[in-house]
């Protein structure tokens, strides 16, 4: 597929499934985090988040935190109740810290997807590493 196309698009983050991860064969989900998993404004972890990455840990699936945002302690306070790794200021669409936690974490561009919310960023940096683009929409207040 072209590098102006994601190889999925999907509403929400918890329309990917541990099921369609388990059939897509996905060990590492590398996923942006800021209006991909929360809303930029969001200071914790919302509840549906934490449940949705303990379903893709129990799938067998690694998430792992690949963001552009450059305040490292935040990103730090954000993911520490998840028990997630977070990569801050990864300078996406450049591929250097896709390709650095697959290596980190010894995982093949074939077992892992790249999800988030932006085509100039976060799918770019996917196809630049070789990796699945799953794109979402950006994450919107729920009312």
């Amino acid at each position: 597929m072209s590098i102006f196309h994601a190889d999925k698009k999907f509403e929400r983050f918890e329309d990917v499934t541990p099921k369609l991860l388990k059939q897509e064969k996905v060990k590492l989900l590398l996923c942006d985090l800021d209006n991909t998993l929360r809303l930029h404004s969001e200071k914790e972890p919302a509840d549906e988040l934490a449940d949705w990455i303990e379903d893709c840990r129990s799938a067998g699936v690694m998430v792992v935190i690949i963001s552009n945002n450059g305040r490292k302690k935040m990103m730090q306070k954000f993911c520490e109740p998840l028990q997630i790794p977070c990569v801050w200021w990864a300078r996406k669409p450049m591929r250097t810290k896709l390709i650095e936690a697959m290596q980190d974490y010894n995982f093949k561009p074939s077992e892992t997807i790249m999800l988030g919310d932006k085509w100039s960023t976060d799918v770019l940096a996917a196809k630049f590493a070789g990796v699945r683009a799953w794109k979402v929409d950006h994450r919107k207040k729920v009312v």
